[in-house]
Order: C-alpha cells, then sequence, then structure tokens
C-alpha cells in the first residue's frame, strides 16, 4: 500500500494541510496559548509552572475541513491518567447503546463478529456490542485501559497502529467492524492510523467513525470544541478525499445532535459498494453551507469574538450585582472556554462535577479553579451556574433541580443566555 509520509505529522508547527499537503491554509481563530484542558493539576502542582501551547485553528480553502497549527506530543496529550471516563454520562451511554444495535441490524453482523474500537476508554461502547454477541477488542493508550479489563472488555493498552494491528490479526482474524468515537480527529500519525485500519479489516469489513462535523461546530458557534486534541475537524468533502488515498470508500454518513452537530460516517473496504444517497445530500449541504467560502469562516470568527466579550460582560455585570456565580461540569472545552475568556477564580470559586467524576479534587489548568461534588450546589445554592457542558444544558438541569438546586444557569453558547 502507497504512504502518504505527510499524514503523520511531526510535533510542532504544521504549515501544510495534513489531509491533501496542499499549501492552501488560512487562519480562522487565534484562541492565545492555552494549557492541554485534560492535564487537570494536583494541589501539589498548583505551584509549578505550566506549559502553555499555541491554540490557533487553520482552514483549508479546498476541502472546507480545520486544522491545528501546531501539534503536542501525543504523550502529553494522552497520558497515561487522562480523566475522562465515558461511562459516567448517561447520555453517551444511552447513545453508545442506541448506535451498537443500529449498526450490528444496519450491517448485518453475526454473532462472534470481531469488532476492534480505537480509544476505546473504559470499554463503554464495546460493553454494548458484547451484550450483543460480538468479540470485542479495544485499544486504548492511557490507563483507562486497565479499567476496561477488570470489567471484562479485552484492551490493549497502546496506541493504534499496525504493529498493534498485526498482533489483533495474528490471535483473532481480521475485524467485520471498526469503530472509533470521537477520537478519529485526535492522533497525529494520521497515516500510520488509515494503513493500520486498512489492514486490520476484512475484505467486506467497516470503519465507522464519529467526529465533531465542521458545519456545526460554525453553525452553532462551538469554538470551545478547538483543543489540542482535536487536531482536525472534519468536513464530508475532506474525509472521502482522505479514504480515497487509502483504496477506502465512504458509503454512508449521518449529522447527529450528540454535541450539537457530530457526524456519522460508514467507510466500506470493499468498494464496489455504492454510496447511499445521503453521501451526495451532504456534500451538497456542505457546498451551500459554504465551507469553502472565506466570508463564513470570517463570520465565525467574529461570532466567537462577540461570545467571549458577552459572556465576560454579564459575569461582571452579575458580579457587580453581588450574585454569586459558580461553573458545572469540567469536559475538555471548559478549559478552552475559561482560559480564552480569561475567566478565574474571582468570577467562578469552583467548578462542580458529578460525584463519580475522575476529575474531583482536582484543578482546572491555567485558572486553577477547583473541581468539587455538586452535592455543594444543594448547599450552596449559587445564585447562577455557569454550565460549562451547555451541550448537554438540559438533561444537566434536569438533574440539577431534581437534586434540589434553585439557581439560574448560563448557557454560553451558541449565544449567551439565562434560564430558569
Amino acid at each position: 500500500m502507497k504512504k502518504y509520509s505527510f499524514h503523520n505529522a511531526k510535533n510542532g508547527n504544521l504549515k501544510n494541510c495534513q489531509i491533501s499537503n496542499r499549501n492552501d491554509l488560512e487562519e480562522v481563530l487565534d484562541l492565545g496559548f492555552q494549557p492541554l484542558g485534560d492535564s487537570l493539576l494536583t494541589k501539589d502542582q498548583l505551584n509549578k509552572p505550566e506549559t502553555y501551547y499555541p491554540l490557533k485553528l487553520l482552514r483549508s480553502k479546498s476541502l472546507g475541513h480545520s486544522q491545528l497549527s501546531y501539534i503536542v506530543p501525543g504523550n502529553l496529550v494522552y497520558h497515561m491518567e487522562y480523566p475522562y471516563k465515558c461511562g459516567v454520562t448517561a447520555e453517551v451511554v444511552m447513545h453508545h447503546t442506541q448506535q451498537s444495535k443500529k449498526n450490528v441490524k444496519a450491517l448485518n453482523l453475526k454473532k462472534n463478529s470481531l469488532i476492534i474500537d480505537i480509544g476505546s476508554n473504559d470499554g463503554t461502547l464495546l460493553n454494548e456490542y458484547k451484550k450483543l454477541g460480538m468479540k470485542v477488542i479495544g485499544v486504548e493508550p492511557t490507563n483507562m485501559a486497565k479499567y476496561a479489563n477488570n470489567r471484562g472488555i479485552k484492551t490493549i493498552q497502546a496506541p493504534f497502529n499496525l504493529k498493534i494491528a498485526k498482533k489483533i490479526i495474528k490471535q483473532n482474524g481480521k475485524a467485520k467492524l471498526i469503530t472509533a468515537t470521537n477520537v478519529f480527529a485526535h492522533m497525529s500519525s494520521l497515516g500510520d492510523v488509515m494503513i493500520a485500519i486498512k489492514e486490520s479489516l476484512d475484505k467486506d469489513g467497516f470503519f465507522i467513525f464519529e467526529n465533531h462535523y465542521m458545519v456545526d461546530i460554525i453553525k452553532h458557534n462551538q469554538y470551545d470544541t478547538i483543543y489540542h486534541e482535536h487536531i482536525r475537524n472534519y468536513s464530508l468533502k475532506s474525509l472521502i478525499y482522505l479514504f480515497n488515498l487509502y483504496s477506502l470508500k465512504v458509503i454512508d454518513c449521518e449529522v447527529l445532535d450528540r454535541y450539537n452537530g457530530s457526524i456519522k460516517v460508514v467507510v466500506s473496504n470493499n468498494k464496489k459498494i455504492k454510496p447511499n444517497w445521503s453521501v451526495a445530500k451532504t456534500l451538497r449541504n456542505e457546498k451551500k453551507f459554504g465551507l469553502t467560502n472565506k466570508k463564513r469562516w470570517d463570520k465565525f470568527r467574529i461570532n466567537t469574538k462577540k461570545s467571549k466579550e458577552d459572556l465576560i460582560n454579564l459575569l461582571y455585570k452579575l458580579k457587580k450585582n453581588n450574585k454569586t456565580i459558580v461553573g458545572n461540569s469540567c469536559p475538555c472545552r471548559s478549559s478552552v472556554l475559561l482560559n480564552y475568556c480569561g475567566i478565574g477564580k474571582d468570577l467562578i470559586p469552583y467548578i462542580a462535577e458529578q460525584p463519580t467524576s475522575a476529575k474531583l479534587g482536582l484543578y482546572l489548568p491555567g485558572k486553577h479553579i477547583p473541581i468539587v461534588n455538586n452535592k455543594i450546589l444543594v448547599k450552596d445554592q449559587p445564585d447562577y451556574i455557569l454550565l460549562l457542558a451547555w451541550h448537554y444544558a438540559k438533561p444537566i438541569i434536569k438533574y440539577l433541580k431534581k437534586m434540589g438546586v434553585k439557581s439560574k444557569f448560563i448557557i454560553p453558547l451558541p449565544k449567551v443566555k439565562i434560564v430558569k
């Protein structure tokens, strides 16, 4: 198979398009120098120096996707104690349950078909496939692999590459399905991953992945999804271009509500399969939306700056009127938003997280805001709660009200608003 060396980006500045290698990139947003959003701090680390990295978004003029201008080494981004655990979020578990059933039916997968999940985290998705009678193997570089193995989900603790792929094939044969949920945009070694996927798939196998969708990032002003983990944010046009290089074919796609707009893409190792009508329709929608139009991206930049100003002005106004404000939920995007807007402990004394979170007792990088058990909200009854996982606003508000929280809620994006 032909190798495309430019698909494996080196650490540091990335000047050319990682997908096409074209020199057609244009800067869209500069969110400043920021710490790694999921490198939460212990109390002992608060007085030690932190490393900040550039966080600039570039757009591809020809393919309509975006990428970062700077690559942070993967072992720093996905350190062993990486704190995200997908199984603690009810909405995520529900989504995985629904999608696993849907995929098994749509692809007509037989019992004991091999499914490999790239970036399998705590094994939540594979656990759903296991319930459906599938043979499952996870590949996860962080210590979440240990947690998954302890719950009975066979998981290899390593980054996904050709060496790991060959090990899996030797022991288990080739996969009928490979999945990657919100990780396919994260790896700088894109070429190695593509070759490993191609090698691991059965001749009639499929690769299904989900990622934030560039159209909806712009449409919903989701600048907080731009962080060092998300090296690329895809358009469907860019994905078709990429998979064609590796003799893989995009045959279906769907824009999901998850994260206020994710794209689910189905890729076939059998190039004879004809694409579903959804592929042509989504390409037309991207063209109509203007993903290769400079004006669309310029408006995104303007909306981002206005959103920042509106949020800061609101918080200071409330503070001036002696209102108490705290934060709720600490996904990686919360670090981007708070560091970009310059919001610290003077405005938000703490961020509340659910009792099962691995982030409790730690501190937000950059702003050093403590992360505490959300039971404190019932005791404190703050006047306002800033929802940092605003994309889950409805279920979070419902959950907190059921707990007995009587606060008003600030939703920072797409536009700043207050809800009761």
